[in-house]
């Protein structure tokens, strides 16, 4: 930690905030130690004054935004509302300021280039965050949550980043590690006086606390899997063999006409994204060509296309004609999708038909160690039939069946997910020592790793690499 502080320099930076698009309103960060003097320079207000550092701080001055190099008839760029934040009550824990402008890009790029003229250096992606983090503001997982906020894509995601911010992860981490510290004193102080710290009977008081220790960890690391899927949703493919109802499926999931649906087959050629949600659940879905052997090059290429996406997908819905026999088409698709888990939808089943695809048929055609748990859903596209048992069952397969969330916290990035096994693998090795008689001093070596790995979820322990790799990923105003 201490090396990315001295790395840390005195310049202001600036960037727009606000999404890149013409707007109503526009926003202009700027932060670091001349923030104020800088935009003074710029800022002027009705009675023509230019020293910002005069006013109220935790204020709104209104004024205009002037470049003193043109003529008097252009010198005026804008017309605004100054925000003043003195640090450290500001985001960044320094002097803040913000130019609220209106939102066309070429006044706000005017704007940005007048303040890098008069000495401020254009932000790095997640920069005003990684100030925030590097001046104490916040910790890592703060840091990371406010990226979640931003991208969230649904309730679960959001309000998991809500409790991220607030502290929920920084404060189980630091009881964690406030627990093993707790315990690597205690054999320090013992080994370096032993006349006043007896540790008689001291490993197995130990084993106890790992134990205990282990369990809570344990129990985050499990929550990860479903905590990723509720934040980021299952990427979803959606295969069949021509006509069988892809597109309507699609179209009907995500309530809009988005793939063309006719009597033709081989219709759809290429692969079509949707993000669509089944609740509060969300699948990344993937309508692919019809499967089939074909003479046709360009219909052949989006057959290939579908089964790669079927070997990268989550979850497979794979939806039958139910009013025609399989063939052996159809039983190359059941090949495809063996390994994965997969949803079968029997379409067109408002159909009067004497052909009629039974639920013992198609379990048939899969693995013994799946047919039993196979979904098998009747559906009619054409009404809309099949989507709520559909819903029920993503969740059974992703979620044991709960749509609410069961506990109230959720590790949602994989980072976290990493650092906690590396920690719980180390309190493990910790509890071998303990089982084989090893010396109390071996037993500080792995308590300090799994010290340490929980330090680097919440920035505690952290190098330059990895705060460049996660502030990278940040937007340029945040």
């Amino acid at each position: 930690m201490a090396s990315v502080l001295n790395n840390f320099g005195d310049d202001t930076i600036c960037a727009i905030a606000t999404a890149m698009s013409d707007a109503g309103i526009g926003i202009i960060r700027v932060s670091g130690r001349d923030a104020v003097e800088i935009c003074s320079k710029i800022f002027v207000s009705p009675k023509g004054e230019h020293n910002l550092a005069s006013h109220e701080p935790n204020t709104i001055k209104y004024g205009f935004i002037c470049d003193e190099s043109q003529t008097e008839d252009k010198r005026i760029i804008d017309e605004v509302m100054i925000s003043y934040m003195k640090g450290p009550k500001s985001y960044t824990r320094e002097n803040v300021i913000e130019i609220n402008s209106h939102g066309g890009m070429l006044i706000m790029n005017q704007i940005l280039t007048l303040l890098i003229d008069n000495g401020c250096r254009l932000a790095e992606p997640g920069e005003f965050t990684k100030r925030a983090f590097l001046n104490g503001r916040i910790d890592l997982t703060k840091a990371e949550a406010i990226m979640d906020i931003i991208s969230a894509q649904n309730n679960f995601a959001l309000e998991s980043s809500r409790q991220q911010l607030k502290g929920s992860i920084y404060n189980k981490i630091k009881e964690l590690r406030g627990r093993i510290i707790y315990e690597m004193a205690f054999i320090e102080s013992a080994l370096d006086d032993p006349e006043n710290y007896d540790l008689t009977g001291y490993p197995e008081k130990l084993k106890i606390v790992t134990e205990d220790v282990t369990k809570v960890i344990n129990k985050l690391i499990t929550s990860a899997d479903e905590g990723k899927i509720r934040k980021d949703g299952i990427k979803t493919v959606i295969v069949g063999k021509p006509n069988a109802g892809k597109s309507s499926l699609l179209n009907a999931l995500t309530g809009d006409e988005r793939a063309i649906v006719t009597d033709i087959a081989g219709t759809t050629r290429d692969i079509i994204e949707e993000t669509v949600r089944l609740g509060d659940i969300v699948l990344h879905v993937i309508d692919t060509a019809g499967i089939r052997n074909t003479d046709d090059i360009i219909e052949k290429i989006g057959v290939d296309k579908a089964k790669e996406k079927v070997t990268e997908a989550e979850l497979v819905l794979y939806i039958l004609d139910s009013t025609s026999e399989l063939d052996d088409e159809d039983k190359d698709i059941i090949d495809l999708c063996k390994d994965k888990k997969t949803i079968v939808l029997l379409n067109k089943d408002d159909l009067q038909n004497d052909i009629k695809i039974t639920d013992d048929i198609v379990r048939m055609h899969f693995s013994d160690d799946k047919n039993d748990k196979l979904p098998i859903i009747r559906t009619s596209m054409l009404k809309g039939n099949g989507l709520e048992d559909l819903k029920k069952a993503v969740s059974d397969l992703f979620l044991n069946g709960d749509i609410a969330p069961k506990q109230e916290l959720y590790i949602t990035n994989l980072r976290h997910k990493d650092l906690l096994k590396k920690s719980y693998d180390s309190l493990k090795l910790v509890e071998q020592s303990i089982d084989i008689g090893l010396s109390e001093d071996f037993f500080t070596v792995d308590l300090s790793n799994a010290y340490a790995y929980l330090g680097e979820i919440i920035g505690e322990e952290v190098g330059d690499d990895l705060v460049e790799e996660i502030f990278s990923k940040f937007c340029m105003g945040k």
